[in-house]
């Protein structure tokens, strides 16, 4: 494996960079053909592989050393491939998997719209719309439903992930309430409902959305009884009282959108509230390649864009909050506490 004592020089490595689209297209082939998931925890000769997912010998063996180069799968002495730890990540079953973010990440759409970023960069537009003629969620639930389904998944699987670290941060201990804004299916109001058998929450985010609620949260859920349901777009209305709220990964918008969402909870709330507001940070966290590169897919999909914590804690201040702590949740996400001033 490279090192950084041992890192190729700049020629090279810009050689490396610009071929970026291969290592990505990579990825989705063998996340697609089910590679990681075919292989088992001994090694496999590529002809047993290949025979188990239905593809040629000769260029399986190709995309797998493509992707040993990333320590992405292992070539052992003798020809046959390995898992690594990084490709056990690939795997359906895997409780870490990240099959369904790598699927989401490299999706049609995506090729079509990268070789547009400088468009994006110098208009400061999404570049969607004219390749589409559409919003981009209209674009993919009309055009595109197995996009729609791919990215639903890959949600769903990185909120009910991220979920469990935030459960674990937060104490809400004398807290008899908790709102899940822009909730999702509800992984983070159900890890708290879990963890404070008292306490009584509520979901709300857009029609269908919530209609794909966590079973748990649905009628004849474990928490059913404890939970109310609220569709709604909280940058109309948060019609919801609560101790607390909780606002996960969607102030993501245009600089309006995110105000009056945030203005929305302000008032909702009323003196003396807590309104935790956690989102993936673009300056000085370990996952500035990932968040950064999200921020620009996030430019050209639908105009907006991930957050600085200067950025962050000027929007927040504006609508009015106190920030009265920021820690990160997990190397990806960060929490920025705050209270509604009595």
């Amino acid at each position: 494996m490279t090192t950084a004592q041992t890192a190729p020089p700049p020629p090279m490595r810009l050689r490396e960079l610009v071929f970026g689209a291969a290592c990505a297209a990579a990825l989705r082939a063998a996340a697609r053909l089910g590679v990681a998931d075919a292989l088992g925890e001994s090694p496999m000769a590529v002809e047993d592989l290949a025979a188990a997912v239905k593809t040629e010998p000769k260029p399986l063996r190709r995309l797998l050393r493509a992707l040993t180069c990333y320590g992405v799968f292992a070539e052992q002495a003798d020809g046959t491939f390995a898992h690594t730890d990084m490709s056990r990540l690939l795997r359906e079953d895997d409780p870490h998997s990240l099959r369904a973010i790598t699927l989401w990440c490299t999706e049609p759409w995506t090729w079509d719209a990268w070789p547009r970023l400088d468009e994006a960069v110098r208009t400061g537009r999404n570049v969607v719309e004219d390749l589409y003629g559409k919003e981009f969620f209209t674009y993919l639930h009309e055009d595109a439903p197995e996009s729609a389904a791919v990215f639903n998944q890959a949600m769903t699987t990185s909120s009910r992930q991220s979920a469990r670290d935030v459960t674990e941060l937060l104490d809400l201990s004398g807290s008899s309430s908790v709102a899940d804004i822009g909730g999702g299916q509800g992984h983070v109001v159900a890890g708290f409902l879990e963890k404070y058998p008292e306490m009584r929450g509520t979901l709300l985010d857009l029609p269908g959305v919530v209609e794909n609620a966590d079973p748990r949260l649905r009628p004849g859920g474990s928490l059913a009884d404890r939970v109310s349901i609220v569709p709604g777009d909280c940058r109309v209305a948060i019609p919801v009282k609560a101790d607390v709220y909780i606002i996960k990964n969607i102030l993501e918008w245009d600089d309006e959108s995110t105000a009056r969402c945030l203005r929305n909870v302000v008032e909702a709330g009323g003196p003396g509230t807590r309104v935790v507001v956690i989102e993936n940070l673009v300056d000085d966290t370990p996952s500035m390649r990932f968040s950064t590169a999200m921020d620009l897919l996030l430019l050209m999909n639908v105009g907006g864009a991930k957050h600085t914590t200067d950025s962050m804690v000027s929007r927040l201040t504006a609508a009015g909050l106190v920030i009265d702590d920021i820690s990160p949740v997990n190397p990806y996400l960060h929490a920025f506490d705050c209270t509604v001033p009595r």
